[in-house]
């Protein structure tokens, strides 16, 4: 589903920003549970989104956008997955195919496509590929065809976004293996999106494939994504620094939930002689263990954007490494709270709180899919490498 006719607001700076981001979270919390339990997938709620201008906050300055900093970039995705991990996941794409626009594409396509996002349209995403020897084995091919134009065949699955997308980057492989992004309209002939996705966790995500089958696309269509990765870039700080966020709002919203929980309706234990169990000594250490985890990863994700931000402003080898090293740190922290919170709800909030009905085991099950996306256990190694003997993380695009 395409978003809907009609302008999108344009938001006019940072502060603008979060404000809008606060206020549709709050929005989009209600209902949250029902989403994700009956698996209705929130096509309103993008609508909603669309028409805020929130998805246009990263378009520069010089094309009529707000060009927000990494800083609010994060929190406004923090704050969304605090109230649907789900609905803050959708998006993810959309700001990492801007942010490809914004390094490799030619001012006719940034005029375009910047027109395009801060009317309300959307991007979705195809690029990564099931059956294949690892993720970098890309088998989706951009054949030329008449009049310098291309054909799209291949496969995609994971593809979050691409149904409700107005537009679908596809990654794909030319004839000589280098990387390219086609932008591919969300209707064009030989393009199937198929809602398959039933992941355990975000449930409403649509995360499905995308069949291609020879998809026309005009060559103004086509990025060089490949020379993106032939210098210092932050592609993959700054996709990994949403993912982050998103962690770190799933990590918030499940100790936020606890903390509700806990102070209506659960029991305390007998043995703790209180009438309350917000007044146990033990469930106040527990919280306070957590809260700190919570605020760790908050506080790593605040220092990633802003290491972020200071190599936007002076890019080269130092600050494109520093910046990728706090990224993914902070990605580590947040995956750890997101689960270990989501799990532990239900430790401090007792036997009532796994009834089905109520919903909050979404929290764990977001997290748990989540974090799958790719392994803390390879950051953990390269920031170890760069602490120790000063290695730079490599240019893949995945830090």
């Amino acid at each position: 589903m395409s978003s809907p006719p009609g302008p999108a607001h344009v938001i006019a700076d940072d502060t603008e920003a979060l404000k809008v981001a606060e206020a549709l979270a709050e929005e989009f919390r209600t209902g949250a549970a029902e989403r994700d339990a009956r698996r209705r997938l929130p096509r309103a709620e993008l609508d909603r989104l669309s028409a805020s201008g929130l998805l246009a906050i990263t378009v520069p300055a010089g094309y009529g956008g707000a060009d927000v900093s990494a800083v609010t970039l994060a929190e406004v995705f923090r704050l969304l997955a605090a109230a649907d991990a789900s609905l803050a996941q959708i998006p993810q794409s959309h700001f990492v195919y801007i942010n490809v626009l914004r390094r490799q594409g030619t001012q006719a396509q940034q005029a375009f496509f910047f027109g395009e996002v801060l009317a309300g349209k959307r991007f979705g995403n195809a690029q990564s590929e099931a059956g294949t020897k690892h993720i970098q084995d890309i088998r989706t091919r951009l054949t030329p065809a008449a009049a310098g134009s291309y054909t799209l065949t291949g496969v995609k699955h994971y593809s979050t976004g691409a149904l409700f997308a107005d537009w679908i980057p596809v990654l794909a492989r030319a004839e000589n293996d280098d990387l390219h992004v086609a932008y591919v309209p969300r209707d064009a002939p030989g393009l199937t999106v198929e809602d398959d996705w039933d992941g355990m966790g975000q449930r409403t995500t649509a995360s499905g494939t995308v069949k291609l089958d020879a998809v026309p696309v005009p060559a103004d269509r086509v990025v060089p994504h490949h020379l993106t990765f032939r210098g210092p870039q932050l592609h993959g700080a700054i996709a990994q620094l949403l993912h982050a966020a998103i962690d770190a709002g799933i990590a918030s919203g499940a100790l936020a939930e606890a903390v509700a929980f806990v102070r209506a309706k659960s029991r305390p234990w007998f043995e703790s002689g209180f009438e309350t169990a917000a007044e146990d000594p033990l469930l106040i250490q527990r919280f306070g263990e957590l809260a700190l985890q919570v605020r760790g990863a908050e506080a790593l994700l605040s220092a990633a954007a802003r290491s972020v931000d200071t190599a936007r402003g002076q890019l080269d080898d130092d600050t494109a490494a520093e910046a990728s090293i706090a990224v993914a740190a902070a990605k580590v922290a947040a995956a750890n709270a997101a689960v270990e919170t989501g799990s532990s709800l239900f430790e401090v909030s007792g036997t009532r709180s796994a009834l089905d009905s109520l919903g909050l085991h979404r929290h764990w099950r977001d997290a748990r899919t989540h974090t799958l996306h790719d392994p803390a256990r390879w950051k953990v190694q390269h920031i170890g490498r760069y602490v120790l003997n000063g290695t730079k993380p490599p240019r893949h695009g995945l830090l």
